[in-house]
Formats: C-alpha cells, structure tokens, sequence
C-alpha cells in the first residue's frame, strides 16, 4: 500500500522527489544483492516515483513492476535488428516538435521528459533536443495542421505530456481548441499510473471544459500498478467524461501469462478503463531481453479470447516504420 506521507504531496513535489540512485531504491526494497546487475547508461538513468515504488513488494527481486525499471546488464547487449529509432519516426517529422505518420492525426512531442524510465522505451534514443516546439514552432504547426484538412485528431505526446505544467499544457488546449477542423485531443500519458495525484482537479476541469473530445490514453502493464489510489483517480477522471483507454506493452516474464492479462484486463475496467492495444514490443537497442515472441502472442491472444469478453480484450499489433496504421497481427498464422 503506497505510503500516504507520499501521496499527500502534490504531483509536482512527488515528480521532483523521484528516486534516481540505484542504491536507494535497491535499499528501499531490500535488495541490495542485486547491485552486482546494473547496469546504468548515462543516457537513460534511473527514474522511478515513490508511488510507484511503494506498489513494489519488498524483497521481490521478480517484482513485475521492478523489472520494468530496474536497469539491467542485458541492456548492454548488441542485438541483431535492434535499432536505436525502430519506428522511422525521424523520416515523419515535417515540422519541429511534429510527427505526422497516420491520415488523419498528428503526434506532437511536446516534452522529453518522462516521471518514470521504463527500460524497454522505444523513444530512449530519441533526439528531444531537437524536436522540442518553441513558440514559434507552435505557429508552424498549426500552420501545418490547417493545410491538411484530413487531420482531425492531436496526440499529445513525449515524453509524457502530463510532465509539463497545468499553465504550459493548457496553453495547448487553448490552441488546439481554436482549430475548427479538429473534433479529439488525446494524450498519451503514464503519470496517471505513477503519480496518480496528477490528475488533479484543475487538469480534470480543463479537459471537461473542451470543444473538443478528451481521450486520455494511459500505459499500464499490470494489475498491481492500479492500487486503490490510482482506481480512485481514474474513476474520477472517467466521471469528467474523459474516454479512458489502456495500451500495454507485452514483456516477457512480466505480463506475457494468461492470468496476468486477465487480472489486468479487470482491474481496468474497475477502474474505468478499457483495454485498447496489446503492443508486441517495438525492437529498440538495449531492450531484446524484454521481447515475448509472436507465436508466443499468438497463443496468449487466443486464450484471452476465450477468458473474457470481446471487449476487454485488446488488439494484438504490432507498430511497423512506414505504415499508416498499427499492424494488426494475424492470429490465424499457424492455427
């Protein structure tokens, strides 16, 4: 149960006090044997919230929620086909800050920065610097999105755009809800998941107020990351009529059973969630030891199918460089 000398402090304080030392969260947790594992590049350090950390089992080294953010030495392995932008998201950049791979939507990176580093990320080798929109690169996207009469739907995205202040994210708003050809404003977003008091009331009240439809999509890998603090916030926010959705990443020895999709599928919806993507993950360098391969989806996709409603479970894809849509993958391949 999350410490509540933690979750009594605004989102802010609890993103500013992070745990960054491995030494700190291995001693928290008990598990300082672990030490002789790490591996820490200087490019993606350790970050983790205390809230999250508190939802961790002391004395588990197999916790699945530590394995997502503990850095390994197996990071440091060359692997075959993985690569440092394994989506091609440099070659569909056409303005700073910008991302335009699918018809009908644009992604915008409005930060680099993250609450948590979750070691299989497939922007850790992403050039932020250069893609961060200054203001008068907000001119040139919207410039941009007015030229394009197909685009419909902004994604707000990172990093984490739930990183960025109340001011700077409503600043967004306000821009994007001046642009009569969109109808939805979607966030992609883990905050909700780590910190979960950033879904404060101010935030909540500004999105309510829109022109345009909210869709707040978090990321979420397990059960146990929805204790009864996060259900809570996330009711809160379904209740502001915020279309609540789930992508998961499918990590091997970590959510790639039967029960633990099950439970997680379920707990989502306790919370008023509903499951979206099942992501066969993106082949990013230093990430190959989290990989379940497709086969091995496959079978786990068709138990699911037996175990729960249609609607809760979530579509089995893969996202591929220079493709307009998320690759559905084909669960009749070898049935």
């Amino acid at each position: 149960m999350i410490n509540h000398l933690i979750t009594q402090k605004n989102w802010q304080t609890q993103l500013s006090e992070a745990i960054t030392s491995v030494d700190e969260l291995l001693s928290i947790l008990e598990l300082e044997s672990l030490k002789a594992r790490i591996y820490l590049p200087a490019y993606f350090e350790l970050r983790v919230p205390r809230a999250f950390v508190a939802k961790m089992t002391i004395g588990d080294s197999d916790d699945p929620l530590l394995k997502q953010v503990l850095p390994d030495q197996q990071e440091q392995i060359t692997v075959t086909g993985y690569v440092n932008d394994p989506l091609d998201e440099n070659a569909h950049n056409p303005v700073k800050g910008l991302l335009h791979k699918y018809q009908s939507r644009v992604l915008l990176t409005i930060t680099g920065a993250c609450a948590i580093h979750c070691r299989y990320c497939f922007r850790q080798h992403f050039d932020y610097s250069a893609n961060m929109p200054t203001a008068s690169a907000q001119a040139d996207i919207i410039d941009y999105i007015t030229a394009h009469p197909e685009i419909n739907e902004v994604i707000l995205s990172g990093g984490d755009p739930l990183n960025v202040t109340n001011r700077r994210l409503f600043a967004w708003f306000d821009t994007l809800d001046a642009i009569p050809q969109l109808t939805t404003i979607r966030l992609h977003t883990r905050l909700p998941v780590v910190i979960p008091a950033r879904l404060d009331d101010a935030l909540l009240d500004r999105m309510a107020q829109s022109r345009c439809h909210i869709v707040m999509v978090i990321h979420c890998n397990h059960a146990n990351e929805i204790d009864t603090l996060t259900l809570e916030y996330l009711q809160r926010a379904r209740a502001a009529g915020i279309t609540l959705l789930n992508q998961t990443v499918l990590l091997k020895d970590i959510n790639d059973s039967v029960a633990t999709q099950v439970a997680l599928s379920q707990r989502l919806f306790t919370a008023g969630v509903l499951p979206y993507y099942l992501h066969i993950l993106d082949k990013v360098a230093g990430a190959a030891h989290f990989d379940s391969d497709e086969r091995s989806a496959i079978e786990l996709y068709w138990q699911l199918l037996s175990e729960l409603p249609g609607y809760l479970v979530p579509k089995l894809v893969r996202e591929l460089p220079n493709r307009p849509f998320k690759v559905p993958i084909d669960i009749y391949n070898g049935v």
